[in-house]
Formats: C-alpha cells, structure tokens, sequence
C-alpha cells in the first residue's frame, strides 16, 4: 500500500528587537498575525537583543527589556510547543554566523543600506562598525534556520533583498548551504499611525508619550492617550481623504473590534469624537488586557522564564549548529566530531 507523506510545512522566521515596549502599532501590525502564522507556518522567532548595542545601552535597562520582551512574546500568544522561540544573543551561532557572511558581504552593500544612513545622522557621536554590518548579522539571524519566508514590513524588504544577495552569492562560490527566502507582507497587519503626527508611523522611540499606546500602558493611561489624539474640526467619524487622524482611530477600532469602515461609520452617525474616541480607548484596553495579565504572572516567575528561554535557546542551537557546521564544512575549515 502505497503511503502519501503530508507536506512539509513551509518554514518563517521573524525577530524583534529589545529595546523598548512594543507599541500597538507593532502588535497590531505584526505580532498578532505571528500568532496566526504558527498555524500556517513551521516558525522561528528571536529577541534580537545582540542588534541593541549598535547604540550605547544602560546593562541593567537591557537585561529588563531582553526579560519583557520575550515574556511580551509569551504572552501575546507564541506557543514554544508550536514555535520555536529564544533569544538571540543566547545561541553563539548567531555571531560565528555572521562573520562567515561578512566576509562574503561588499562594503558597497552595507553603505547603501537606509537605516546605517539613519541611525548614523541620529547617533553621530557613535557611528561604530556594528552599525554598519548589522544587516549581516539580521542576514545570519534569518539563514541560519533556512526559512522559506520571513515576514516582513516594507521598511524591512531591503534588509531581506540583502540577505537573498549574500545567500545567493555563497550557494553559487560553495554549492547549495541556505535557502533563499522569499519576502512575506502580511496582507492583514494594520498599519497604525502616530495619536499626534497621524501621518507617521507610530513609534516607541516617540519624545512624545502621547503619541503612542504601549503594550503595558494602564486603562486610564490607554484612554487618556485616546482622549488626547489628534482628530479634526468636522466632528464626524467618517473615513476620507484629508481626516489623517480619524481615519487612524478608525483603523484600530477596526482592528480590535473586526467591523469594517462602513460599520464604524454608522455606529457613530449623530455621534460626536468624545464617544468614537472613548470607545476606541475601551476596545483597546480590552484587546490588551489579557496579554497584560499573562506578561504579569510571566515577569513574576523569574525561574519559570528563565528555563523557557533556556529550552529555547537549546532548541535554536541545535538547529542553527546544523547550517554553521555546513557551512564551515563548505568554506574548508576544519570540524571536530
């Protein structure tokens, strides 16, 4: 009798950095639909805490934030019985990788990169060379668990061309070692927009608090936030060309709630912006309130964390072990059994 193999499942990676709390924006626009990939998706994701010190950091603020976010991951949904999930700087292959690559990466490459353009003009006083070679280390990050797709934004797409590029070149000067991965916009992240500036992208390194909804911001902190945001003079919930920021409450409503435009439109008819902005406020704080409970109980068991993360880690290694060692074997150096 003949047997019929069930499919491979196509394999995704994505990371997050450590520093700062996620915003709404990040959740909405990606961490909730990573929780739906698993599904979909064999998956891998990564605190990419090693990528924070390209810029100065306080020790004791980054080893809270390694701590928060991974526990943020937790208890957003990420099932390590699922998924793999771990912190980057704990799987040393992660580095080993890296300087394989960036001696297979031009120097033309990494100067044409946006973000080393950005963070240069921003940081001017330390414009070291991990700032600069970082996009090898992300391209590490990403071959070293041979991902079929990585999910991206579109201020991401650079990074992952780049990464396609030293892949590609490394598999044509030493035969087959990475896949080549393909590039995933996810079609159903919200994008969110600043509560002041609504014609930018919300930001956790905002100046402005106001500006943006943390993952572990309180209810009175979420409504007041709301109360605050920026709408117009029309005092009409309606979606249209020119109401930047209604139409961004809009889309969060939206987002949370699973009504469309059209829906939110006739639900606030006759009603004024104290209303849509209190209800908006409310179904956030709902939406958020059950990931804020689970990161509580998680941030009080220190040792229960802390042997998540150790499994994890054990987990990325072996995978991560097995495309180094290819590698190495590939480029000549010599492997100890």
């Amino acid at each position: 009798m003949e047997t019929i193999e069930t499919p491979r499942k196509k394999r995704a990676l994505s990371c997050i950095q450590s520093t700062g709390t996620p915003t709404l924006g990040n959740y909405l626009g990606a961490l909730r639909n990573w929780v739906m990939l698993q599904d979909e998706f064999e998956c891998a994701y990564a605190v990419a805490d090693l990528h924070a010190i390209t810029v100065r950091q306080e020790p004791a603020k980054l080893r809270q934030q390694i701590n928060e976010t991974f526990a943020l991951l937790l208890a957003i949904g990420l099932d390590p019985e699922k998924s793999l999930l771990f912190v980057q700087s704990q799987v040393p292959e992660h580095a080993q990788l890296s300087w394989l690559l960036s001696c297979h990466t031009q120097f033309g490459e990494l100067s044409r990169m946006t973000q080393f353009k950005d963070k240069s003009a921003k940081h001017a006083d330390n414009i070291n060379a991990g700032l600069f070679t970082y996009p090898v280390l992300m391209a590490a990050d990403i071959l070293l668990y041979q991902p079929d797709v990585v999910p991206v934004g579109a201020d991401q797409k650079q990074h992952c061309e780049l990464t396609r590029d030293i892949a590609t070149r490394f598999n044509n000067l030493y035969a087959n070692t990475f896949t080549i991965p393909e590039p995933y916009i996810m079609k159903t992240g919200a994008r969110v927009c600043s509560l002041q500036e609504p014609t930018k992208k919300m930001s956790k390194s905002d100046e402005n608090q106001n500006a943006f909804i943390s993952l572990k911001d309180d209810p009175d902190t979420i409504m007041r936030k709301f109360r605050r945001a920026v709408t117009d003079s029309e005092a009409k919930v309606r979606y249209a060309e020119g109401k930047d920021g209604v139409n961004n409450l809009m889309e969060i409503y939206s987002a949370v709630t699973g009504k469309t435009l059209e829906a939110i439109e006739d639900e606030f008819t006759g009603k004024g912006y104290g209303d849509f902005k209190t209800a908006v406020g409310e179904a956030v704080a709902l939406e958020l309130k059950p990931i804020q409970e689970r990161f509580t109980e998680l941030m009080k068991d220190k040792a229960q964390l802390e042997a998540l993360m150790k499994s994890g880690a054990e987990k990325a290694s072996y995978v991560a072990g097995r495309t180094l060692g290819k590698a190495m074997k590939k480029l000549g150096f010599v492997i100890l059994r």
